[in-house]
């Protein structure tokens, strides 16, 4: 199986009245055929911007893809005119996405039925009948009660979990072959949060999809993920297989992820859970150093004086870092 998505130092930039915000600068990663990947890091870190780049969803303006490239199928994606008819063919068809808030995702004033057949008919080109078949068949595979019932109604008739349900049901519609899911489980319960990701990981292995996981908790992408990418200030500071960064993070930021969520099975009392201090930085007036330093428990006399490194390879399995310090003997 080779890369079925590489996106190479993409770089989105925001112009505001304040100044030039760098939401996204210089990211990297790649997607391989049938994976489920994690993109993890606090809000504000360009984990959704990130996603949007890739679609050409960024709004413009302000927001403007000043460089980079997102290679899928042989072809660079942002080549293509982001309103013309290339761009628009790959757009649920080919990569879909779950958005963050189906409340303001979905519109509240076409029924279920017509949200769904509308994608069906532009790109498989179904008739009428067909597709709302399909509408219901999807409904029934995402765990929606009675879809024959259900396939008329309005968003607002359905519950957040049967709604986050219905934008699954509308992201496989056309059997993609990336999933993009932003937060898919923010405006849920836990046990709703279970049921969601283990829907979706179960309908990636049934179409032979790939999955990409956007989320702020690591603990949402621990059982999921193959590999992680871990952002920080509009950067990927560390990446690697989800097992060696669980068992062995290399950058304070993400140790600092690990130690404030609790883990199942430890016993009450056993460990306390440790807050990240202090607040991301403003992307508008970025320090030369690492962004991370005003907050780093482990910074060295380097990191003050270096510009922001490079990822480098930090060990065996392709685990990369973005970080001066020689952190696996001291986290």
């Amino acid at each position: 199986m080779g890369n079925l998505l590489k996106v190479q130092d993409l770089k989105t930039y925001f112009k505001t009245d304040r100044g030039l915000v760098k939401a996204v600068d210089g990211v990297s990663f790649y997607l391989d055929e049938e994976e489920i990947i994690g993109v993890v890091g606090e809000s504000g870190c360009g984990k959704s911007v990130t996603m949007l780049s890739v679609m050409q969803l960024v709004q413009s303006p302000p927001g403007k893809i000043m460089g980079g490239k997102v290679i899928f199928e042989g072809q660079d994606l942002l080549q293509f005119n982001p309103k013309g008819a290339e761009m628009r063919s790959i757009r649920g068809a080919k990569i879909a996405m779950i958005f963050q808030e189906p409340m303001t995702s979905l519109n509240p004033v076409l029924t279920i039925c017509r949200q769904i057949t509308e994608s069906l008919e532009l790109h498989l080109g179904m008739s009428g009948y067909a597709a709302r078949e399909r509408a219901i068949e999807l409904l029934r595979l995402v765990g929606v009660p009675e879809p024959e019932k259900r396939i008329d109604d309005y968003p607002h008739q359905f519950s957040g979990g049967m709604r986050q349900r219905v934008m699954i049901a509308m992201a496989l519609s056309c059997n993609p072959k990336i999933l993009i899911a932003d937060e898919p489980t923010t405006a849920v319960d836990v046990t709703t949060q279970a049921q969601l990701l283990e829907l979706m990981k179960d309908m990636v292995t049934r179409f032979r999809s790939s999955l990409i996981i956007v989320t702020h908790n690591l603990g949402v992408v621990a059982r999921y993920a193959q590999r992680i990418y871990v952002m920080y200030a509009g950067r990927v500071i560390e990446s690697g297989a989800a097992k060696d960064l669980f068992k062995n993070p290399r950058h304070p930021y993400t140790s600092g992820l690990l130690k404030s969520v609790p883990r199942l099975g430890e016993k009450h009392g056993t460990r306390k859970l440790v807050p990240i201090e202090g607040l991301p930085p403003n992307l508008i007036n970025m320090p030369a150093t690492c962004a991370f330093l005003p907050r780093c428990a482990y910074k060295i006399k380097k990191c003050q004086e270096e510009p922001w490194p490079e990822l480098r390879l930090a060990g065996d399995n392709h685990h990369f870092v973005s970080c001066y310090a020689e952190l696996q003997e001291k986290l």
